[in-house]
Parts: structure tokens; sequence; C-alpha cells
């Protein structure tokens, strides 16, 4: 019986962002559960698409692996994790690391860290680990499909496995793929790693797997092996995070370095040969409107726009409100917005009741010039925030947005709906409306706080998908973007100017 330690410490870092990922935040539940520790490591997240889920599914499926469960932590995504969240998740991994004996280590991170005094966090964890392991113990990791990967990463874990789809609905089974690989290195296996960096950035509209040319490349990596010792991972990489090592990069592992590289060179040269094919368009807010009233006009589909800039899902507020003035000053019909996350309108909805009408300030308050939409407004439905996710990246987990509330839009001659919500949630599931009683295949424009999660659960429903650019603190076009840290010579865009 082999002993394994398995942990979880998620947190994609917008460096742009407003705010801090205190310990508090991953405490706190939002779209995924709050800090689990022990056992509920394992009782917390059965059933959930998560990559830990996965992996202590195939752990125990094998009937011959011991699991030592030790905490899973998850923040929303924001500005940089602080010294003391870190210090604090990370040391209680280290601790049973030293403390226990284990064949094993397993690790559910993101990949696309940064704290307050590391750049690279995932690396500056694995390094920990490594440390206190040596070099033979076997510690495999699985990692979101925007990590930006580092060398330290690559050097400390003895394989990586990284999500293949965004909408990320194969996180389960990236779990489930990297206890196959611990496996294969417990029972002896050897494994060779090559490692490449993209010379460009890509923006996470652009990113979509379900079209091209990312469909294609994932049909490559997954095309690879499928023997044990021998597969292939791309991470497509998280623009917003200012640092040395942002952007995409190839991973390939093979029973000999030689086939490693042969691997990794094959799949980034497919990359580099995608460059022109990547679509970045995005168009302003009124531009976005106005195509879905006139889309409204030939169809009775809904038109769904994505709030790209503003998506909290990437460290955005989720409280910009640019679109929503758009819409009352379009007069937008049958439209609903989800979710604009503020606690003093959540709470004075509740306090006031469902039929009320008030008049107030509406979002435009964390970011760092508030703007917010003052207006009238009438509350149609109330909740408290939690509800279970339908759609199948959230399958399994519960949300927890704290005071929630279904706002009408009294201003204009329109019919607009708003969600409101007390804490960040990145709308990629129609439960964000449905748990209110609003059923989006049924309104005309369905606007989200969202880059591409979305589609999952949104495309099918949609007569189209239309990507705006409204304030927010989540780039979009990086050829704008002030980037102070990244390495000399990356192009900012596929075809983009490069980085000095």
């Amino acid at each position: 019986m082999k002993r394994v330690l398995v942990a979880g410490f998620q947190h994609e870092t917008n460096t742009f962002g407003a705010t801090l990922a205190t310990l508090d935040e991953f405490k706190t539940a939002g779209g995924w559960p709050g800090m689990l520790e022990g056992h509920e490591v394992v009782s917390g997240t059965k059933g959930c698409n998560l990559p830990i889920a996965g992996f202590v599914a195939e752990a125990q499926k094998s009937g011959n692996v011991e699991l030592v469960p030790v905490v899973w932590a998850a923040a929303e995504p924001s500005s940089y994790v602080t010294d003391e969240a870190f210090e604090t998740i990370a040391g209680m991994i280290c601790e049973v690391a030293s403390t226990e004996n284990v064949d094993g280590i397993y690790l559910d991170l993101h990949g696309a860290m940064v704290t307050q005094s590391h750049e690279d966090g995932e690396g500056e964890l694995l390094r920990r680990l490594r440390h206190l392991a040596g070099d033979k113990l076997p510690m495999v990791a699985s990692l979101d499909l925007h990590a930006n990967l580092t060398e330290q990463m690559v050097r400390h874990a003895s394989a990586i496995t990284i999500y293949r789809t965004y909408p990320h609905v194969d996180m389960a089974k990236t779990g489930a793929r990297a206890f196959h690989a611990l496996r294969h290195l417990l029972d002896g296996g050897k494994l060779f790693s090559a490692f490449r960096q993209s010379p460009f950035l890509i923006p996470l509209q652009a990113q979509y797997s379900s079209a091209e040319p990312f469909r294609s490349l994932y049909a490559s990596v997954e095309a690879v092996g499928p023997a044990a010792g021998e597969w292939a991972e791309m991470a497509a990489g998280f623009p917003a995070a200012d640092i040395r090592d942002a952007g995409p990069s190839v991973l390939a592992y093979a029973e000999t370095s030689e086939k490693a590289e042969v691997i990794a060179d094959k799949i980034m040269s497919e990359l580099k040969d995608s460059e022109c094919r990547m679509d970045c368009s995005i168009l302003k807010p009124k531009e976005a409107v106005r195509e879905a009233i006139d889309i409204n006009s030939k169809t009775d589909r809904a038109v769904v726009i994505a709030d790209l800039q503003d998506n909290p899902g990437a460290g955005g507020t989720s409280d910009t409100v640019g679109i929503l003035r758009v819409l009352v000053n379009e007069m937008a019909d049958g439209a609903i917005l989800g979710m604009i996350c503020d606690p003093e309108c959540a709470v004075l909805a509740h306090e006031k009741g469902v039929g009320a009408e008030f008049e107030g300030t509406l979002g435009g308050k964390a970011g760092p010039e508030p703007d917010p939409y003052i207006g009238r407004y009438k509350i149609e439905a109330l909740s408290d925030g939690r509800f279970a996710f339908t759609g199948e990246m959230g399958s399994g987990c519960v949300a927890d947005t704290g005071p929630t509330a279904l706002l009408r839009v009294l201003d204009g001659s329109g019919d607009v709906k708003v969600v409101v919500s007390s804490r960040r949630c990145q709308n990629f599931d129609q439960a964000i409306f449905t748990h209110l009683g609003v059923h989006p295949e049924n309104a005309k424009i369905v606007v989200v706080k969202s880059s591409v999660h979305f589609r999952a659960a949104y495309a099918p429903i949609a007569a189209a998908v239309l990507n705006a650019r409204s304030p927010g603190l989540f780039p979009s076009f990086l050829n704008e973007v002030d980037y102070r840290n990244l390495r000399p010579g990356i192009r900012l865009m596929p075809m983009g100017h490069a980085n000095e």
C-alpha cells in the first residue's frame, strides 16, 4: 500500500487587480468550496469537477493507495496572494510532508499564482517540498490551462498534467491523469521532460478550445502517447500576470530525453504556425449592444455578450457598469446581466424586500476609479446566494455568492434586469440566473461577466456570441498593457509588437 499526500492550493493572480488574496479569501466559499482540511478534502470535493476529486477517485479505484489529505484552498482570482496566506497554506502542506512517511505527493495547483514575495508561487511551493522530500520522491501536480509554466515548476515536479479544454470541463479528468502519472512513477517508471515557452502572449478570448486553432492544437496534444510514460501538455498562459514567465508553453514527457524533445518541438512548432489564425477581435460596448439588437430582429434566440475585461474569474472586480449603461441608453429589450458584485446594494435589496422600488448607486465601487450607475430599480427576486451549478464545468459544486438580488432597472424605456451579488463569481453557469427565476433561453440579450467559460453553458442557446471591451481590470487587448516584468522579446499579442 502506497501512501500519497494530497493537497490543493489554487489562485490565478491578476497583477493588475484591485484587491489582494488574503487568508480569509481562501477560507471563504464562493464559486468553489471554502478551505477544506484533513479528511474534508476528500468528502468536500467528492463528485465535483475539480482535479483533486478526479485524482482521489482514481486513487480509490486502484485499491492500493492510502491517501493523506492535508488541505484544499482556492480564492477568487485577484491581485497578489498575501504572504500570510501563502505561508500559512504552504506551511500546512510542508509540515505534513516533513512529518508523515509518504511514498508520493499530489498537488492540485493553478500555475499562475503570484504572491507578494514570489513571482512563481507554485514553483516556490514545489521547491520547498522537493527540499523536504528529496530528489527521488515522486511529486506530481495538475495545473490550469492558463498556467504560466516556469522552469522551476518543471524542475521540481516529477510530472505535470494540464487542463486541455477551455471552458475547463476536464478538470477532474486532468486530476485523474495526474494519478496515472504518479502511479507510473511509483511503479518504477522513468520520465524525462522537455519544456518550451512561446514567443507571444494570447488574450483569453482567443484561447477558446472548441474553435480553431486551439481545437486542432489540443487534438495534437491529445494524440501523443497513449503510453503511461509518454504524453504532452500545453498551457495557453495567463496574460494578466506581469511576470517574466507569463505566456503559453509546451511540456512533453517520455521515457527518453530525446523522445521528449521531439514531442515538445512538434507541438511548439504547431503553436507558432497557428499564431496568425488566432481571433483576438473585440467590440466596443455600443457596437456589441447595437449588433445584438439587430440580431434580435432576425431571430428569437438570445444573443450573448461577454463583458471580457470585468471577468471576476480573471481578477476583475465584477462591478463595472459600462455595458449596463449602454443597455439602458440603447433601450435594450429582454436584456439580463450577471453578476454585478455590490454587497451594499444586495443587502439594501434584502432589507426592502421583493416588489419594492428604490433609487441608488449600483456597481462601480471596487475599482481604482469609482463610476457607479445611478438609477431606479425594482426588486424582482432575492436569494441567499447558495445554489448548485447545473452546467458541466461546475458540476457537483455549490456556489455561495452571499445575499443576492434580481433588480429591474426602471430608467429608460427598455427592459433590463441585473443580478447583484455580495461576492464575486464568474458567470459560467446559467444557475446564476435560474436560481432567481430567470431563464436565459427566454432572454433576448444575455450579458455575462466572463471571458470564455460561459460558452459551455450559454453557447447552446445563443444565436450569436459577441466579445465586448468595456472598462475593467482584466486586459483583453495586450498591446496596450504597460508590462514591466515580461522577458524581453515576447510579443504582447499574436502578431503583435514585441516587449522591449
